[in-house]
């Protein structure tokens, strides 16, 4: 795994430097974690949703490409950028079809679901994180890999390159966080 990891942050660096070979080889070592990623989510989904995994990893793909001014530090903050990039195609996603359900709302206590419809709790989430991010940017990391994509605690360990009690205690923070701010308060306008 150090080995791994070692070789994915000197392909990091290489894409950085404009090495399209080292883009190549970087997306074929990580599009098997990008498309279990996505695979999480949609397990959660109903079925027959109108979102595909291979379009969700394919979008973060083209968004990542794109993105040339990063400074990508090594595998976790990669995968860290990829959450990011998912969640806010999900949101605008989301966004551009009313109907659309974007979170599974089981492990969110009722209290914070306080009548929010599925797609406007998914938006005041996203507001909040935008908050969060600015306030600790790895417990927003955590969430967007735990909550919107699903992915089990060891799972999201291993793509930030955290101890599995590390991210456990991430993810009781921001699950704090997050569910005193949505069951304190009005909810949030999302930004539509």
């Amino acid at each position: 795994m150090p080995e791994e990891c070692d070789d994915i942050t000197g392909l990091l660096h290489r894409w950085q430097c404009g090495d399209a070979t080292a883009e190549t080889a970087l997306f074929e070592a990580l599009l098997p974690d990008l498309r279990k990623m996505a695979r999480r989510y949609f397990q959660r989904e109903n079925a027959g949703h109108t979102l595909q995994p291979t379009a969700l990893v394919n979008e973060a793909f083209l968004r990542l490409s794109r993105s040339k001014n990063i400074e990508w530090h090594d595998r976790g903050h990669f995968f860290a950028i990829a959450g990011r990039v998912m969640r806010r195609y999900l949101i605008d996603y989301a966004r551009a079809r009313p109907g659309v359900e974007v979170l599974a709302l089981d492990d969110i206590p009722e209290r914070v679901v306080a009548g929010r419809t599925n797609r406007d709790l998914a938006l005041e989430i996203d507001i909040l994180l935008d908050e969060l991010d600015r306030e600790n940017r790895r417990l927003c990391s955590v969430v967007e890999l735990r909550f919107f994509l699903g992915l089990t605690d060891a799972e999201a360990a291993d793509a930030l390159n955290l101890s599995l009690h590390t991210l456990q205690r991430e993810w009781y923070r921001a699950r704090y966080w997050l569910f005193e701010r949505l069951s304190g308060s009005k909810p949030l306008k999302a930004k539509d």
